[in-house]
């Protein structure tokens, strides 16, 4: 059954045998499959205001200190150095973690659905993520969607962060009992992380939303319904 929106993709008895258009699609989960934003989780700590004045602080930088926890940096450590080095702002450096969950704000579900389609039609599916390991099982007792994944690679546990090359190279190690990296499609929202996976020989796409997401995949061959907003 199909909503009004959406038509199903025609079927050949023969598709069965057809081999897979891709031999794995690796998605990017921040921004990509769950929406991320830290503000909430450190508002929960010291209110919006606070937050706000917190996450564009160029002194402190949230953004470069947020890179080196998914690249393996303990959280110990992360907090206990940006304390000694900015103790005005303990409160909403503790508060961060504290209240992690509340920056996981919700699922992108239009993207979930596509995740799900490729799952139900036999397309390994992989995510490659920048995540800190210690606040990585936050998302894992949320999302149960996170369970389609064949495996999933998690920066902070492999203490290395895209676009580092080596990260791909780790993908490339996990993906070849399915094939070679210039064999899958990689998603993600960043521009520098599409770049390098391009580079690493991956079919990189950045992703928008998930609508332009569902054209891309289905011009590349993947077996997804269509909306009829497309051609």
């Amino acid at each position: 059954m199909t909503t009004s929106g959406e038509q199903a993709a025609p079927t050949d008895p023969s598709d069965q045998w057809a081999p897979l258009p891709v031999d794995a699609v690796v998605f990017d989960l921040g921004n990509v499959l769950i929406r991320w934003d830290p503000a909430p989780a450190v508002a929960a700590a010291v209110g919006t205001e606070r937050a706000t004045a917190f996450l564009r602080d160029e002194a402190f930088d949230f953004a470069d200190w947020n890179a080196a926890n998914d690249a393996g940096r303990s959280w110990e450590d992360a907090e206990r150095e940006a304390i000694a080095a900015h103790p005005h702002l303990e409160e909403e450096i503790r508060g961060y973690r504290t209240h992690f969950g509340a920056s996981l704000v919700e699922e992108i579900a239009g993207t979930v659905e596509i995740l799900r389609e490729l799952h139900a039609a036999d397309i390994p599916v992989l995510a490659l993520t920048n995540w800190a390991a210690e606040t990585f099982p936050v998302a894992l007792d949320r999302f149960d969607f996170l369970d389609l994944f064949e495996d999933i690679i998690v920066s902070g546990e492999e203490g290395v962060a895209k676009p580092d090359p080596e990260i791909f190279e780790i993908l490339e190690e996990r993906v070849s009992h399915l094939g070679g990296l210039d064999d899958c499609i990689f998603i993600d929202d960043s521009l520098v992380n599409v770049a390098a996976a391009h580079e690493a020989g991956l079919d990189a796409i950045h992703f928008t939303d998930p609508e332009h997401l569902r054209q891309d995949l289905a011009l590349r061959g993947l077996p997804l319904r269509r909306t009829q907003r497309e051609p």
